[in-house]
């Protein structure tokens, strides 16, 4: 007998739902940009790590934080956070500060005459009414073989509100100093140069002073010129530091004030001119000007410097906080300069060292005394670490031996 029962099938493989394409290339997608996150979050955590703890990113862990955002993209968010800050804790307005900021030592005195620069004049106060000492020039850092003050510093007030704070002013003789520009790895980047940080034992013989160039290259509207070649090009009408061969320096508009030729050795530039024909340039009130610098803006009242040439060729640092660039210009102009320029800002970059000791004896930093207590010291100067470009003044090679023209 013939069965009719349907003959047994084993049950179909369940079919798995297949997606659309789409959906593997959005799933792919969403992995692959999950794999860039974590790899961009680590370079960043990685280097902020090394940034945090690198001493030439800056003095504080906010000055390095803020400088490696400036060095990797970030550098809106820094100044927008730095912005916050200094609307929540803006500089103290009125007050007065010590009678001992004014600087203590010998003043300008019973100078003999000679091939020298005369010493300085004392400087009007910025502020509305002058306390005792206040823009007097004191000799600082070292003399000549003859006894000859290469320098002196002065100090003052930045303005009538702020009047609690002190900026320093260092006043130097190029008849007297040699200057010299070191480059850095960091500022400009590249060489090697022949000059670069540490200062040698050799050097520091006849150092006298160091101080702070000015901006981040990318920052500063301009170029560099240094080694017989330039590192970056340099640019018509910005404020340029030049030091000839014969170690002068001065500065002014490059190509109007300042050229190239071939006894030029150096060019530092930083943004425009704040100081021209011996007085504020226009304008500075604008602090979204890129003349001045967008960091912060030109109102802020914060850390900065400054560098200056009188009429007779000497040359003029200022430096100190709550200094709007406004105030930069006119402290420059009250300490005589007829062209100058802004350097640096904020606290940490903003540094002068004076050195003191006999002639012909190996200086480091620990004999250097800083324009202000609140100045970091110039340690850094003499260190292998430090990458930044800066500048020195050292005793021309005709004033290490003493001789009988300083009685004239």
């Amino acid at each position: 007998m013939v069965s009719r029962r349907t003959a047994y099938r084993p049950p179909a493989t369940p079919e798995i739902p297949r997606h659309p394409a789409k959906v593997y290339w959005i799933r792919r997608t969403i992995v692959g940009a999950v794999l860039v996150l974590v790899v961009v979050i680590g370079y960043y955590a990685v280097t902020l790590a090394f940034a945090l703890a690198n001493p030439s990113y800056g003095t504080s862990m906010s000055s390095r934080a803020a400088e490696w955002g400036r060095s990797h993209g970030l550098g809106v968010i820094v100044t927008w956070a730095e912005a916050e800050a200094y609307r929540l804790n803006p500089p103290k307005v009125g007050g007065a500060p010590s009678i001992s900021s004014f600087g203590s030592g010998p003043t300008a005195l019973k100078v003999p005459t000679g091939d020298h620069l005369a010493p300085p004049k004392d400087m009007k106060s910025p502020a509305k009414h002058p306390l005792p000492g206040e823009g007097v020039w004191h000799v600082a850092g070292r003399e000549t073989a003859n006894g000859i003050p290469t320098m002196y510093e002065a100090f003052v007030r930045p303005d009538a509100v702020h009047t609690s704070y002190v900026v320093g002013v260092a006043w130097m003789d190029p008849t007297l100093l040699t200057a010299q520009l070191y480059s850095g790895s960091y500022i400009p980047g590249g060489g090697p140069y022949k000059y670069t940080a540490p200062v040698s034992a050799l050097a520091s013989k006849t150092l006298v002073a160091a101080f702070n160039a000015g901006f981040r290259i990318q920052d500063s509207n301009g170029g560099y010129y240094t080694d017989g070649k330039n590192v970056v090009p340099l640019v018509n009408n910005a404020a340029s530091v030049v030091i000839y061969r014969d170690g002068t320096m001065t500065m002014g508009s490059w190509g109007t004030q300042v050229w190239m030729s071939n006894q030029v050795a150096s060019v530092r530039q930083n943004l425009d001119l704040i100081v021209n024909h011996g007085k504020a340039v226009a304008g500075l009130a604008d602090q979204n000007s890129v003349k001045w610098g967008k960091t912060l803006g030109g109102s802020f009242n914060v850390w900065r410097s400054g560098l200056g040439v009188t009429q007779d060729g000497a040359i003029v640092y200022v430096g100190g906080p709550a200094m709007s660039i406004s105030d930069l210009a006119n402290v420059l102009v009250l300490a005589g300069a007829v062209r100058g320029m802004q350097l640096d800002i904020n606290t940490g970059w903003v540094q002068f060292a004076a050195f003191d000791g006999p002639i012909g004896t190996s200086l480091n930093g620990s004999n250097s005394s800083a324009l202000l207590g609140s100045m970091p010291d110039g340690s850094r100067y003499f260190d292998t670490w430090w990458n930044r470009d800066f500048f020195t003044m050292s005793l021309r090679s005709t004033e290490l031996v003493k001789t009988t023209k300083a009685a004239g």
